[in-house]
């Protein structure tokens, strides 16, 4: 998989297998709201709403959808909308990136009036409906709507916690809404985006074991798979490898280090469990384009 920036829109109908998947959260709440208005704008991310009590109007390019409780609203990136609560309501939300984009904490919540994304294209999200065999639409009822409602309210409980071991599922909940949106709305085959559930533990034992030496052998006896086995049934959930997906973990934590502590270099490597401050320097400019020394002097 690629890991570089993907940008949005193109003509020709994108490739998902070609993006790495790993959702951010950027804001998630549970907003409960006298009549309201969002004037005009466009997101940078995607913006997934559900209705709980009330009815909302959603106008998405030229197009008015009715909310009303029960009802999903799915805003992709650089779509105009407004949004207007027409009486009392209660909708669960959140802002979240699906693909991998390593300036992805430069970004930001759109302003009601920003509508030209030009200056901030770095941070632009592809729209899922310019993947091949993938059409979610604005407004929809899930297919299993208890379940992708529970995710949802679980994701927002989590994020806004900031327990540490509950913010670990996070990534995992952000997942589960990915997989959930293609389960239903995309024509590829099912197979490709089986979750297995003894895989649930990923996230949080990566994330517990990030100094820490680990091999797939390692995480495979932790899952009792094979190594191939469990290879192949990683790939399908997270879409990318085992080994892919440690790296990025870890490079996830350096990054917050570099920019939130004075650690050293050498010990930003050793907190994240790369073998020496060399092997951190070319793994981290790899992923993110940057050194590490490059990134905190800016």
């Amino acid at each position: 998989m690629k890991a570089g920036n993907p940008m949005s829109v193109q003509s020709a109908k994108l490739d998902l297998s070609e993006q790495l998947i790993v959702p951010y959260i950027r804001e998630a709440d549970y907003a409960v709201r006298k009549p309201w208005l969002i004037h005009g704008r466009k997101n940078l991310d995607y913006l997934l709403i559900y209705v709980e009590e009330g009815r909302c109007i959603s106008h998405v390019e030229g197009t008015d959808y009715v909310l009303e409780k029960g009802d999903f609203c799915l805003i992709q990136p650089d779509q105009y909308h407004t949004l207007k609560g027409v009486t009392d309501t209660v909708t669960p939300f959140v802002h979240l990136d699906f693909f991998f984009n390593p300036d992805r904490e430069g970004s930001f919540l759109s302003s009601p009036g920003l509508v030209d994304l030009t200056p901030y294209r770095q941070w632009l999200q592809p729209q899922l409906n310019d993947f091949a065999d993938v059409h979610i639409p604005v407004k929809f009822h899930s297919t299993d709507s208890s379940q992708l409602l529970e995710t949802l309210l679980r994701l927002i409980r989590h994020w806004q916690s900031q327990d540490p071991l509950k913010l670990l599922e996070v990534q995992h909940l952000g997942m589960e809404l990915f997989l959930s949106l293609l389960r239903q709305f995309g024509s590829m085959k099912p197979s490709n985006f089986t979750v297995s559930p003894s895989l649930d533990w990923i996230p949080s034992f990566l994330a517990l074991h990030l100094a820490q030496p680990l091999s797939v052998k390692d995480m495979a006896d932790r899952a009792k798979l094979s190594p191939s086995r469990f290879s192949a049934v990683f790939r399908q959930y997270y879409r990318v490898s085992p080994h892919r997906y440690l790296l990025q973990l870890r490079v996830q934590h350096a990054y917050k280090l570099l920019t939130t502590t004075e650690y050293a270099l050498a010990d930003i490597a050793e907190y994240c469990g790369f073998s020496n401050i060399h092997h951190f320097s070319r793994v981290f400019k790899k992923i993110t384009a940057q050194t590490p020394g490059s990134l905190r002097r800016s």
